[in-house]
């Protein structure tokens, strides 16, 4: 008797752009499609190879690898050493980054072709890939780093520009054809939005590339997202596909041990949320690119103290953030209540913590959703890029969050939030009262759908178990 054919496992590349709040969602995304049985390989560049290995050990698959592409020449980029480390690649000049990036399309296209991997996931980032997997007739899908709704506000803002028809800065407008009445001004809006710059350019780029790619996977699931997911689908004609929130796929197991460990070693933050009450804690964090003066760092410090709730502040350990701008007085005071960490911290853990109440953050996608996952509420403070549209899905669609009143600075222009706004938001989410309590009931209904939507049968889980089906019959090519 002749033996059957053994099943076709499915072989998918994950290319993400460098920077963190890109390189580690898709990270996490390998390792959810590796529990799922699919051969699930991460192309990266030298730099990163020893965060990529650290993920692959930790997640202990055997169905996860890593291939490296070599970097151009220095002279060809005109970049220092290690600048695609994901930690740095954020604060280099972004045309010269992208420049040196396309380098990579040759070594890009050697590798694929060698290896003609069923799927290829790049970064929106990385438009040039989907020529690349056009002419290897490779499935090639996208993964934008950003939620549908951010999504549909730029595709439509782009569309339609109300932001051109308004007489100032400040004068607000309705972003046409959202299933919710979302209001903005020019003022809240990214750069690319209000001026053309480089990246509209490369904005363009990504829409062509979006238009020639198989489809979107998106960091997020249905129950946050349903009406603005399948606006999105409509919008730019393509499939999309929930897979998150993917940073739970972490759980509690040897990743939790990892960073206990890690939070341990800088400065006991977890022993020190064990001593305080449940919810009574507030966490504060702008992710790794925010850069704040001193005269904000200050009005910071006098908020929180006002506030008289506790707090843990992460701050970085560069830059203004990097130097004693504290006064001794401040952590004096604060001292017992207050908790200063520079530089790393373990956010999902410490927003997991049963201490901590709320969560002041930048609104980057990746802490909205660890904040989302969590069941925390959000005290909102926008600094540049989808921000202010994560923002809008937090308070005014969600209704989770209270934004501190923050708008994006212009080229060249300091924005100051004095501390009294600070207070009066932090008040509004940690303290007493009918709102405060709604916003925190929907906050931890939120979240347990958000963990439900990754376990099995859960939204997101379905959703990828669809997207896996519909590779494996893609007609990409005769399978051996």
């Amino acid at each position: 008797m002749g033996s059957e054919a053994a099943p076709h496992q499915l072989r998918m590349f994950f290319f993400p752009y460098m920077a963190a709040g890109h390189l580690i969602p898709m990270l996490d995304m390998a390792k959810l499609f590796a529990c799922r049985g699919v051969a699930s390989t991460i192309i990266t560049t030298p730099s990163n190879t020893a965060l990529v290995t650290s993920a692959i050990q930790r997640a202990n698959s055997n169905s996860i690898s890593l291939l490296c592409l070599p970097l151009p020449p220095p002279a060809d980029t005109g970049l220092p050493d290690g600048w695609d480390a994901s930690a740095s690649i954020g604060r280099l000049d972004f045309q010269s980054v992208h420049h040196a990036i396309a380098l990579l399309r040759g070594p890009l296209h050697h590798l694929l072709a060698g290896h003609q991997p069923d799927c290829l996931i790049s970064d929106m980032f990385l438009p040039w890939t989907a020529d690349i997997a056009h002419e290897l007739g490779i499935p090639r899908l996208i993964f934008h780093g950003m939620g549908f709704f951010s999504l549909c506000v730029l595709h439509l803002l782009e569309r339609y520009r109300p932001q051109d028809n308004v007489s100032s800065n400040d004068e607000p407008f309705i972003v046409p054809d959202l299933p919710h009445p979302i209001e903005m001004t020019r003022s809240q809006l990214p750069t690319p939005l209000k001026t053309n710059t480089d990246f509209n350019r490369l904005l363009e780029r990504m829409h062509e590339a979006e238009a020639q790619s198989y489809g979107v996977v998106v960091n997020s699931c249905y129950e946050m997202e349903l009406h603005y997911a399948e606006h999105y689908t409509k919008i730019i004609g393509k499939k999309a596909w929930c897979v998150g929130p993917v940073s739970l796929c972490n759980g509690s197991t040897t990743y939790d041990k990892v960073e206990r460990a890690s939070a341990d070693h800088h400065g006991g933050c977890l022993a020190w949320l064990d001593s305080k009450k449940p919810g009574s804690v507030l966490y504060v964090c702008f992710g790794s690119l925010t850069q704040f003066t001193t005269s904000q760092l200050r009005e910071i410090a006098r908020g929180l103290e006002a506030s008289g709730r506790a707090f843990i502040w992460v701050v970085r350990a560069d830059g203004a953030e990097g130097v004693e701008w504290l006064s001794e007085e401040f952590e004096e005071r604060s001292e017992g209540r207050g908790m200063i960490i520079r530089g790393w911290a373990p956010q999902i853990l410490i927003l997991n913590h049963e201490a901590v109440g709320g969560f002041l953050t930048h609104c980057g996608w990746n802490s909205v959703l660890e904040g989302v996952s969590a069941g925390v509420p959000m005290v909102t403070w926008p600094i540049f890029a989808d921000q202010s549209f994560n923002e809008k899905l937090v308070v005014d669609v969600l209704e989770i969050g209270v934004r501190v009143g923050a708008r994006i600075a212009g080229e060249g222009e300091e924005v100051v939030v004095k501390s009294e706004k600070i207070e009066r938001a932090v008040d509004w989410v940690m303290g007493s009262g009918e709102e405060a309590d709604r916003r925190r009931t929907r906050a931890r209904s939120l979240g347990e759908v958000a963990r439900r939507a990754v376990e099995d049968e859960g939204s997101s889980f379905k959703d990828m178990s669809r997207l896996i089906e519909e590779l494996m019959l893609a007609p990409k090519r005769v399978r051996e």
